[in-house]
């Protein structure tokens, strides 16, 4: 049964292949984003440009809100 069932399911093969890629991707996405110190490195890169000037205070404001949130809850 299970030769028969590999056979007939093997047009499916690159589908199952796409959507394991899909969902190692999802994963370390979410990995990468809830990960404490990788936010603490976002927080401190977005610190250091807006001393630089490269930022208005309300984009700093805004995005320093965002990281806050996420290192919060992580």
């Amino acid at each position: 049964m299970g030769l028969i069932s590999a056979v007939l399911t093997l047009p499916l093969a690159p589908v199952r292949g796409v959507v394991w890629v899909a969902d190692q991707l999802a994963q370390a996405a979410d990995n990468e984003l809830h990960d404490p110190s990788l936010v603490r490195a976002r927080l401190a890169a977005l610190n250091h440009e807006f001393e630089a000037g490269h930022l208005s205070a309300e984009a700093f404001e805004r995005e320093e809100e965002q990281l806050l949130d996420l290192l919060h809850g992580c």
